[in-house]
């Protein structure tokens, strides 16, 4: 109620400091209770998850506030992108809302303090909860595929789950890593490193792709034993958009994205054929959206942009809704409802 008053003055602050003012505002307010397992449980790849929404990463890059966030409703969240060493990023302005579209554009460029500073927040978490790290590159790695196995083994005794970011469009050349013989050489090096009760390790990919990748892509994870797919981080392509920042170089993330993002777990969804979970995300921006998402093949689901709009309440507002949607189809579980559209 209280976040619609608040947005008109939040959007007069350059959007890059008004996300800084909302980390440090959930730092000191009082965290919410975190999700507890009800009828939107579920388990994906040995985990248990209170409900299949979280947060995507980007939002809290250096796991400042993982707590405050699953205190929001959210059945987990992801943090990162982390790399290795820290780095700036890429030159501001590199945030853009796009308030006509309801829509960000971003080349943040895995600004972020480190594989330290994160692990070092993250082992001094006292509450539970899903929390996921988000690992990548640095910029100017000479070895990019030794940058992850780095991130793996910094997160491997505090992160639920790890997610190998491939996927950015915001560092140059890290999307040639989806290419077969580049892919396979990563998860294989990954495959090769990961030591007993290590958490399962996510791959995430990008919705500009062409026919034949869902299909390799899938048949590299399973090989290797990647736990899911994400699907997708945000698109270089612009469909028509109302902004005046529709011209802005990096990511498109928002409803633009929504169908796209949509069509692309369903081509996911096609060729895993449930040999594989997925993670949809992408223009998720509501219960419905979610729910379509689920129908469509995710047995999880992530937002990020929706918040800009939208505000803290989202979480439970869609949690809400996906149990009256599960139970008005008929389905008694999320499980039960995840790619039967």
């Amino acid at each position: 109620m209280i976040y619609p008053l608040l947005r008109p003055a939040l959007f007069l602050l350059d959007a890059e400091k008004a996300h800084r003012l909302t980390i440090d505002a959930l730092k000191l307010l009082p965290h919410g209770r975190p999700a507890r397992p009800g009828p939107l449980a579920i388990t994906v790849a040995g985990l248990a998850f209170p409900n299949p929404l979280g947060m995507a990463p980007g939002f809290d890059k250096d796991a400042e506030v993982p707590d405050a966030v699953l205190g929001q409703g959210f059945g987990f969240t992801e943090i990162g992108t982390v790399t290795p060493r820290p780095q700036p990023g890429n030159p501001q302005p590199r945030l853009f809302r796009l308030q006509e579209d309801r829509a960000v554009i971003n080349r943040m460029g895995f600004n972020n303090g480190g594989l330290e500073a994160a692990r070092a927040r993250l082992a001094s978490r006292k509450q539970v909860g899903v929390v996921a790290a988000n690992v990548g590159a640095n910029k100017d790695s000479a070895d990019r595929i030794a940058d992850y196995l780095t991130g793996i083994a910094a997160f491997r005794d505090l992160a639920s789950y790890i997610t190998v970011n491939i996927s950015s469009p915001n560092t140059p050349g890290l999307r040639d890593l989806q290419g077969d013989k580049e892919l396979n050489d990563l998860l294989s090096a990954i495959a090769a490193e990961r030591q007993a009760g290590d958490p399962p390790v996510f791959l995430k990919v990008a919705p500009d792709l062409d026919e034949s990748a869902p299909g390799r892509i899938v048949e590299a994870a399973i090989k290797h034993g990647i736990a899911a797919v994400i699907v997708s981080n945000t698109t270089i392509t612009r469909p028509p958009l109302k902004s005046l920042h529709a011209g802005e170089a990096g990511g498109l993330s928002g409803p633009p994205l929504r169908d796209l993002a949509q069509q692309r777990l369903r081509d996911f969804h096609a060729v895993a054929k449930g040999a594989i979970p997925l993670v949809g995300v992408g223009g998720i921006a509501s219960a419905e959206d979610a729910w379509a998402r689920i129908r469509a093949g995710a047995s999880l689901v992530q937002l990020y942009s929706a918040m800009v709009y939208e505000g803290p309440g989202l979480a439970r507002r869609i949690t809400r809704g996906l149990e009256r949607l599960m139970r008005q189809d008929g389905f008694t579980s999320i499980a039960e409802a995840v790619g039967s559209e």
